[in-house]
């Protein structure tokens, strides 16, 4: 199936049939996960069930170097908290 990406207010968008969304068993509402992989858009529908990952599972593939630094955002300019 072809279809055009729409203007809809500041972004774009694709309308997905019904037929196409009841195969997957996705509706209006329902939560999905958008990211790309290459030059493709996937769609996947978020399990509600699962819990929320710790920050040790989120990284737990994490291959790289990681060195915590300080930021230095500079002098106060007007009522900053320090």
């Amino acid at each position: 199936m072809q279809t055009t990406i729409v203007k809809w207010g500041n972004s774009q968008g694709v309308r997905l049939p019904k037929h196409i969304l009841n195969r997957v068993h996705l509706s209006d509402k329902d939560p999905v996960d958008i990211r790309v992989e290459g030059d493709r858009i996937i769609i996947k529908k978020i399990n509600k069930d699962v819990k929320h990952q710790t920050i040790q599972e989120l990284f737990a593939d994490f291959q790289g170097e990681y060195e915590p630094t300080e930021i230095s955002w500079g002098e106060p300019i007007g009522k900053e908290i320090w």
